[in-house]
Parts: C-alpha cells; sequence; structure tokens
C-alpha cells in the first residue's frame, strides 16, 4: 500500500463515527474522493457518494459503512459521573477500564470507564459482569454542574484513538468494522477514476452510514441510486484464533486474502465473476460460506426495489466489535484488486438473471 493511501486510511481509522453521527468521517471522505470523481453528494440520511460515468449502464454499487460502535451520553450524576448508551452491539465485558473520548461541540473531552478496583469486590461478585446501567465515564468533573458546562446529552463518545502497526502488515485498531470497507471502496474508486476510459459502466462508491444500528444507510442510498449490481465490502471474523472452532464457523485465515462470500444472499453470478477476477489476476482469495442473509449492508442491497444483483467481499479481522481490531493489509490490497477488477468487466453483455 503506497504512503499516501496508508494516510488517507489512518485519518479515517482515528476520526470519530459513531452511528448516527458520521460526520468528521464523511467529511474526509469526500475531500479525498473529489480528486477522483466525476461527482460526490451527500444524501439526506448522511451518506458519502462518489460517481463516475454516472449516467452510463450498468450501475454498479460499491457499499463500505462508515459508523463505528460507540456510546452517546445519556445521563449525568450527580457526582459529575456521565452514564451512557450504546450505539450498536458491544460484548459488556471489556467496556471497562478504557479511556474514551467525548465528542463536545468544543472539542473532545478525554475519560475513563470506570469500575470498582478488583480489591474492592466480595468474594462472589469478582466474576460478575457489570449490566449496562451500572456503566460509567469519569471526566474528572467535581459535580453534575461543572459536568454539564463540558458535555452535553446525545454527546458521542469513542473509544480513544489506537491505530497503530501491530507487526509488519498486521495493523490493530478500533473500528477497523467497517471504516476499512469504506476505505476499499474510496481505493477501488480511485483507480477505476483513473483508468476510466476503459470503464463501460457507471461506478457509485458509498461510505454508508448506520448499518450498526439496522443497515440503514444502505438501505436509503441503494434505493436512490437504484444500482444493477450491488457489492458490500465489511469485515468478517478471522478463525485462526486458538478460541474459534472452525468446525463452527468456517476457515479464515489473516493475510490469505479477502473473503468472496457465497450463498441465497449473494448473485451467483456475481459470486462467479469476483472469483474467476482473483484467479485470472493471480490475487489472493478465500471463499465463505452464508447459509442466511448477513448481517451486512448486502443484506438490504439485495432486496432494494425489484432486487439487485447482490455480492459480498469481506477483510479477515480478528477480535471483532473489540477495542482492538486487527487485520492484514495484505487482504485490503486482495479487495481492492479483485472488486477493481470486477468494475471492468462488467458491461451491458453479463446478464445476472438467473
Amino acid at each position: 500500500m503506497d504512503k499516501e493511501s496508508l494516510i488517507f486510511l489512518e485519518k479515517l481509522m482515528n476520526l470519530p463515527s459513531p452511528s448516527g453521527y458520521e460526520q468528521k468521517v464523511r467529511q474526509a471522505w469526500l475531500a479525498e474522493m473529489k480528486k477522483f470523481s466525476d461527482e460526490i453528494k451527500s444524501d439526506v440520511h448522511g451518506n458519502a457518494i462518489s460517481m463516475v460515468n454516472p449516467d452510463k449502464h450498468p450501475r454498479i454499487m460499491l457499499a463500505g459503512h462508515m459508523d463505528e460502535l460507540g456510546f452517546q451520553v445519556g445521563y449525568i450524576h450527580e457526582k459529575g459521573y456521565i452514564y451512557f448508551n450504546r450505539l450498536g452491539g458491544f460484548d459488556i465485558s471489556i467496556i471497562p477500564g478504557r479511556k474514551v473520548r467525548i465528542h463536545t461541540k468544543n472539542g473532545d473531552i478525554l475519560g475513563v470507564t470506570g469500575k470498582k478496583a478488583i480489591h474492592l469486590f466480595d468474594k462472589e461478585d469478582r466474576e460478575k459482569v457489570l449490566k449496562p446501567h451500572q456503566l460509567y465515564i469519569d471526566i474528572g468533573a467535581k459535580d453534575k454542574k461543572e459536568a454539564q458546562k463540558l458535555v452535553e446529552i446525545g454527546d458521542p463518545i469513542t473509544y480513544d484513538t489506537n491505530f497503530e502497526k501491530l507487526r509488519k502488515d498486521l495493523y490493530v485498531s478500533r473500528a477497523f468494522d467497517d471504516k476499512i470497507g469504506a476505505f476499499v471502496v474510496a481505493e477501488v474508486m480511485k483507480n477505476v477514476f483513473k483508468r476510466r476510459k476503459e470503464f463501460k459502466g457507471s461506478l457509485y462508491s458509498v461510505a454508508t452510514v448506520q448499518e450498526e444500528v439496522g443497515l440503514r444507510g444502505a438501505r436509503t442510498s441503494a434505493f436512490g441510486i437504484d444500482p444493477d449490481i450491488g457489492i458490500a465490502i465489511d469485515v468478517t471474523h478471522a478463525t485462526d484464533t486458538p478460541d474459534v472452532d472452525k468446525k463452527k464457523v468456517g476457515d479464515i485465515g489473516l493475510g490469505d486474502g479477502a473473503s468472496i462470500v457465497r450463498g441465497p444472499n449473494i448473485n451467483h453470478k456475481v459470486f462467479d465473476m469476483l472469483m474467476d477476477n482473483a484467479k485470472k489476476h493471480k490475487v489472493s482469495y478465500q471463499v465463505e460460506a452464508a447459509a442466511r442473509p448477513t448481517g451486512t449492508d448486502a443484506n438490504v442491497i439485495q432486496i432494494t426495489r425489484a432486487g439487485v444483483a447482490t455480492g459480498l467481499v469481506s477483510i479477515p479481522c480478528r477480535y471483532m466489535h473489540t477495542y482492538t481490531e486487527v487485520v492484514s493489509l495484505k487482504d485490503v490490497e486482495s479487495a481492492i484488486n479483485i472488486l477493481t477488477e470486477f468494475c471492468f468487466q462488467v458491461d451491458d453483455s453479463v446478464n445476472f438473471i438467473e
């Protein structure tokens, strides 16, 4: 991955974008894509859309959601502690003991998710997981009055930034799910724009909103775009750690290539073309079975309007929905290459009707 792309990726990862509060990432994404698009726009829902040849057919939509898990201020205690709501699905047991940032209109406020020291627990309570309403954030305020000068009800909250190189091609960060997908669709658009004379169709790359709270942005953006082909780019579980049973969830390795998904959520022709392009261009890939509609943007894209020929390409990710998600840049580049060549293979002669 070149230096400029890595800088763009780090910028996306470090900016806050909890579901419903994606503004800063949307602005950065659109600013980057302005240089590589015929047209850019944001819809009323907040989806960011980059286009090349917008009036041509067939119309391809690539969707990677830019929202991340997060929290929001829900209640301010008399002693200045912040109680919060969750935006998306969390493992409650890993929330305590973290640095967080409350993103206010006047800037970020540092806080920590408090938890009573182990020494102070009764023996029978030491192994218990706290309930959501028992979790709070300490911002160092002496009382409610001081806290209210700093934060407001509804302010969004994220874990503190932590994008770092782990080793070789492996990186760790919060929110690879799925700002890495928003990054991939941007990089594919750049590639297509640079080779636009070869491109016979229309490409809409979309950084969607509110996936973590119900696949909402993909539903509205797909309805507005009305694509012939729609491919979601998300993360999938890397199953190469010792605590995962591959017999239950399949065999997906970190660094072994992007995962091309197969199942009822996927159009057979789209799957075949994605896999054939990977083989033709000697790009590493893996195949993942999904026996039911996936929990990704592909779910709602497929059933938009009268139906869309849908695909799903996923980036293997360890420790999904934690503060320390890990991905391999090899898999990211695999996804970019597969999707780029797919775009150049599509023209009016391809029949996606089964």
